[in-house]
């Protein structure tokens, strides 16, 4: 039935919410969030003189809308930000930055702790310091650690003073006291983890006082290449040191956070101080921004960033007042487990630092004002192209596909995601065939096309499963072959009912791509032009990704291949099989008096052979 927009806004409840607005095609392009479903939802469809043209752009999209009732407004905000996550909807305020970022670990609740880098923060009893904001950071912070104490680098599991008969390559490089050798007592070893903590909660007068003092000694017993070695450290010391210039009376966690924007772009600058200190600045882009107010952008900005942070400051200070100051700050104080402030300072150092971030913010986005132009022109700008070239209603996500196979005896196919023109390398996916034997190029895409699909039809409506790179449909499928692959394709998809449009790629002579196959025909492409790179690109990261799937995979058949799950058929008969058949076509033609022949083989195993590759060609389910 016809989705009647009218009808359904008047069966909207008085109640908190999350609502979704879907296109024509069943596309998520926008969510959002409501204190009262009824009154918000009904805002849209109402004049368009207040609406910002992004809204209005939107709203005409528009084809269907559903909504979840909730029983609170911080529930809702939950629940908004994770299907903004699992959605990506066009309409919504993106953070195009989703990294990790690192800690250093210490596990004191081991016997004898380690020290080492960890990209989560988990409750097992360790001790974690950071996040830092870039992996460079942390390791130069790990590396002067394991210079100026005396810890172990292994990761042994010691439960008492002596565990090895032998101390590893690192106590043979001066590198490691071997505790495991019982040389260090537990005493003089956690000596050394707690002057660590120190270290790293800020204390470095007294790492700097025994680097000196240690420095002159080497020098007063003529050791100059270990003195000039604890100098060098020294003054990575000092140096760390003299960028601690926010010290704060107390050591509360704060993180500093403004926002720039100009007409479509905007750059979010986060300073995070940890235990009194200022230990770093990252800056964040966004998209979909034009005729977003400030405030809003940084509400958008906080909820998508600290969702996924694995850590959350005791408070933030703002640029700018927020409207849902008070519930994002409930939201965060329940994720923390204790009290979080969001406020906007008005005064003092902490409205300097405030300041500060916005300064950098402003100079970032004029900084990369041409660069991310010219990122655009690669990605958005590019993606228009070949929506243009192609005639397509909408490009977003591309799908391409490549098959190989390992000398005839395995087939494999990549699966690449390229949305909004960049790659999305966690939705690459591998592929084996299960029902191909042989170099069948065009069975094997059929196979694993019908696979995909499969999986879709499958998890889209399922939403105990977490966002999975099948749950979605592509709008356009990539191909690295002409019309024949084209044609396998499509017979997948009319099979399947799915109208997702195909392009192949057309070879020349010299195997350089020359234009696209679409629609039956070859359609010339502008070598010189933003799109046509952008399908080189994902050409190129399609191939490579099979390429390095193939390395792993051989490193396997080494040891391994399909012959070995044959019943009776051992590591040399497989050898003799692939030195007189070059693919296992060949071996399934033959018949059994020809394989039994092979030296090594008999008849009861050649009749193995040949009745597990005739089963291994008949179709399988997932």
């Amino acid at each position: 039935m016809k989705f009647n927009i009218q009808e359904e806004l008047k069966k909207l409840p008085a109640r908190p919410g999350v609502y979704i607005m879907h296109n024509s095609k069943d596309e998520v392009i926008y969510v959002g969030k409501a204190i009262v479903l009824k009154n918000r939802v009904r805002q849209y469809f109402q004049s368009d003189r207040n609406k910002t043209p992004k809204i209005r752009e939107m709203v005409s999209k528009i084809a269907w809308f559903e909504y979840i009732v909730v029983d609170s407004e911080r529930e809702a905000l939950v629940l908004e930000c994770n299907l903004i996550k699992k959605y990506w909807p066009k309409y919504n305020t993106m953070l195009k930055d989703d990294k990790q970022y690192p800690y250093i670990r210490i596990t004191t609740q081991e016997m004898y702790p380690t020290v080492s880098i960890a990209r989560e923060r988990k409750k097992d009893g360790a001790r974690y310091f950071g996040p830092y904001t870039t992996g460079m950071d942390v390791r130069s912070t790990l590396d002067l650690i394991e210079k100026s104490y005396k810890i172990r680098r292994c990761r042994k599991v010691m439960k008492g003073e002596k565990v090895c008969d032998r101390p590893c390559l690192y106590h043979s490089m001066g590198q490691c006291p071997a505790p495991c050798q019982g040389n260090l007592s537990r005493e003089e070893y956690n000596k050394e983890i707690n002057a660590v903590i120190s270290f790293l909660s800020g204390d470095y007068v007294h790492i700097a006082k025994q680097l000196e003092e240690r420095m002159k000694a080497y020098a007063a017993e003529l050791e100059f290449e270990k003195a000039a070695e604890t100098r060098d450290v020294l003054n990575s010391i000092r140096k760390l040191d003299e960028k601690q210039k926010a010290d704060q009376s107390d050591f509360n966690d704060r993180d500093f956070v403004a926002v720039a924007a100009k007409n479509d772009k905007a750059v979010a600058c986060c300073f995070f101080m940890r235990e009194g200190k200022l230990v770093g600045r990252e800056n964040f882009y966004l998209s979909n921004v034009e005729s977003e107010e400030k405030a809003d952008i940084l509400e958008s900005f906080l909820k998508q960033f600290y969702s996924g942070t694995p850590h959350i400051p005791k408070e933030i200070y703002l640029s700018l007042e927020i409207q849902d100051s008070e519930l994002i700050e409930g939201w965060l104080s329940e994720l923390k487990g204790q009290k979080v402030s969001i406020k906007v300072p008005q005064k003092g150092d902490k409205l300097k630092l405030v300041q500060m971030a916005f300064s950098n913010a402003v100079m970032i986005l004029e900084k990369d004002e041409q660069r991310l132009t010219d990122m655009e022109a690669k990605t958005t700008g590019a993606l228009n192209e070949i929506k243009n070239l192609l005639n397509l209603p909408t490009l977003f996500r591309i799908e391409s596909y490549d098959i190989s196979n390992t000398q005839g005896f395995e087939n494999v196919a990549s699966m690449v995601v390229f949305e909004n023109g960049t790659p999305k390398k966690s939705d690459y996916r591998k592929f084996k065939t299960r029902t191909i034997i042989g170099a069948d190029d065009f069975g094997s895409m059929r196979e694993v096309l019908t696979r995909r699909f499969e999986h879709y039809f499958r998890e889209r409506d399922d939403e105990s499963k977490k966002a999975d790179s099948f749950q979605r449909l592509p709008d356009l499928l990539l191909i690295d072959g002409g019309r024949g692959q084209v044609n396998s394709v499509l017979e997948v998809l009319n099979g399947m009912k799915l109208n997702i449009p195909v392009c192949g790629m057309v070879k020349d002579d010299r195997h350089r791509t020359r234009g696209l196959w679409f629609n039956d025909e070859e359609v010339p492409i502008d070598t010189h032009s933003e799109g046509f790179h952008l399908v080189t690109r994902i050409q190129d990261e399609t191939h490579r990704f099979a390429i390095e799937y193939h390395k792993s995979l051989r490193g396997k058949e080494q040891t391994h291949s399909i012959l070995d799950d044959i019943p009776g058929i051992g590591k040399k008969r497989r050898i003799e099989l692939m030195r007189n058949y070059s693919s296992l076509k060949e071996i399934k033609d033959a018949d059994v008096e020809e394989l039994a022949s092979i030296e090594g083989m008999n008849i009861k195993a050649a009749e193995a052979v040949k009745a597990f590759l005739n089963k291994k060609t008949e179709p399988e389910g997932e």
